[in-house]
């Protein structure tokens, strides 16, 4: 018993030694505003906000959904690199909406400017991006239906030959329905372009009460399918979370080796975590917060219980009921090389079964591939309702901040104040013509000399009610040196191409489809 307690003792104060290594502050109580999502039983779900850069400074700015208030522009003010983080509120920006409960970020006409898919529970706005933080509304101008649900989930992707992007919309409880809400879950619905405008959409059913969905190249073979994480609350029978193949239009099923899981779906997070150069999913529910690893073809298998990362209860307090996972996101926040995970929790509203007060979770990634939690030592032990979130360099350190948005509460952001942290990279892709931020590209990192490689896949969907468009952030943890290249949306590979530590960098397809590397500008 004595040399289990002691390797015990040991352990732990291992993982609080590297727990102490990251340091979070907030900064949102410093702002000029407060914003709170909030609403009745249909804004119970989302709470989101999208990530992008809106005025072309390099520093990213925040849409913040509002529910029954309105949605709002935060731009980021902050002064110079390394900065503390500051926002301030704008106004008159045309992205000011009542019923949105969340947005994702996605140039959809391949211009200069980033525009945005805005959910609501009425008719969904598609916002076309201005100079300095301006929107208008694009609806007509594309010929694409806003519809009337109740939007909780989106996902974007480009096929070949289309300028113009793929769209899926997924949708929660059908509102009109007299017998509802359980059994009552809508249909989700898929926006094909024709030319410069939208056709008619085609309806996906069934639907499970989608809460999440993701396009990726799951199986790493060029296709990217359709990946929907419903929310079981609210179904009765034969539900389960989803796959649609785009490319035959339809589900897959028992004979395409798809394996049957009904979780309380609410956001799906991907993420090489083994090395094999394939996505694997953290998937968050009521109670388990699942990940899946690939395991070939269709199937995925659910990660062993010792990976440490299905944080069923709060790990702080005295409520230990279980907890209430909703936006999940992969991101290095100590740049060792080793992606962390971060969960935001909070209780649907008054549920007497689960956890009320219900932490958020940041979940460090130790080299043996498990995980530990560090929500508490890190000062992010929020137990406020969170839902959506975002993992970003607001600042542009290199170190990766977090900002969380909470339904009855108001928005939050934590600068990443660590003082002990590795080296980092930070890659953002361009390409002309259509899908000018590359959507479905893989950026490859080798770290020099020890030759281990990093990968991870830009897309546009997941997550619970919250996007990003951002560059993609390396840890690189002591090394110094390091190489890149990039599968293109359209299959091609590209060379190695060295870089330094501490880059910030534009990977330009050029000529040849070679690398053409400048430096981000920065203010």
């Amino acid at each position: 018993m004595r040399q289990i307690t002691l390797i015990l003792t040991a352990i732990f104060a291992s993982s609080s030694a590297l727990a102490g290594d990251v340091r979070f502050e907030p900064r949102s109580k410093n702002f000029d505003f407060k914003h709170i999502y909030n609403g009745g039983w249909e804004f119970f779900v989302g709470g989101g906000m999208a990530t992008f850069d809106c005025n072309d400074d390099t520093f990213p700015d925040v849409f913040l959904a509002g529910g029954e208030n309105m949605s709002r522009i935060a731009m980021n003010t902050t002064q110079q690199s390394g900065a503390e983080v500051q926002f301030e509120n704008l106004d008159n920006t045309g992205a000011e909406f009542d019923l949105v409960t969340g947005a994702y970020p996605i140039n959809i006409d391949n211009d200069a400017h980033t525009d945005l898919f805005v959910m609501r529970v009425g008719e969904n706005k598609v916002l076309r991006g201005l100079k300095n933080c301006q929107f208008e509304e694009a609806n007509d101008l594309w010929h694409l239906d806003g519809l009337d649900r109740w939007t909780t989930s989106f996902s974007a992707t480009w096929e070949k030959g289309s300028a113009m992007p793929t769209l899926a919309v997924g949708n929660y409880v059908d509102r009109d329905n007299p017998e509802g809400p359980f059994g009552a879950c809508d249909v989700n619905h898929l926006f094909r372009p024709e030319g410069a405008l939208y056709q008619e959409p085609t309806i996906l059913d069934p639907g499970y009460c989608a809460l999440s969905m993701l396009f990726s190249d799951w199986t790493r073979n060029g296709r990217r399918d359709l990946r929907i994480s419903n929310d079981r609350h609210y179904y009765l029978r034969d539900g389960e979370e989803q796959m649609y193949r785009l490319d035959e239009m339809r589900f897959l099923g028992r004979e395409d080796g798809w394996l049957p899981i009904s979780v309380w779906g609410m956001g799906i997070a991907s993420q090489d975590l083994n090395g094999d150069q394939a996505p694997d999913i953290m998937l968050t529910s009521m109670g388990d917060q699942l990940i899946q690893f690939y395991a070939g073809g269709a199937k995925m298998e659910n990660a062993p219980y010792n990976i440490g990362a299905y944080a069923q209860r709060p790990y702080t307090g005295d409520d230990g009921r279980p907890s209430t996972g909703w936006h999940a996101e992969f991101g290095d926040v100590n740049n060792d090389g080793l992606a962390d995970l971060f969960i935001a929790k909070g209780n649907v509203d008054q549920m007497p079964g689960m956890a009320m007060k219900d932490p958020n979770n940041l979940l460090l990634q130790k080299p043996d591939g498990t995980f530990f939690e560090t929500g508490l030592e890190a000062g992010l032990a929020d137990t406020a309702r969170s839902r959506g979130a975002s993992i970003a360099d607001f600042n542009l350190d290199g170190k990766l901040d977090i900002a969380v948005m909470n339904r009855r509460d108001t928005f939050a952001i934590y600068e990443n104040v660590s003082t002990k942290n590795g080296n980092f990279a930070s890659i953002e892709l361009q390409q002309e013509g259509s899908n000018v931020d590359a959507i479905g590209a893989w950026i490859e990192l080798r770290t020099l000399p020890d030759n281990k490689i990093q990968t991870q896949e830009i897309v546009i969907g997941g997550g619970h009610a919250s996007g990003k468009i951002a560059p993609v952030h390396f840890g690189l943890g002591t090394k110094k040196k390091a190489e890149i290249r990039v599968t293109w949306p359209d299959g091609t590979l590209t060379g190695w191409i060295a870089i330094d530590a501490n880059s910030r960098l534009i990977a330009k397809r050029g000529n040849d489809d070679r690398l053409e590397l400048s430096a981000q500008p920065a203010r």
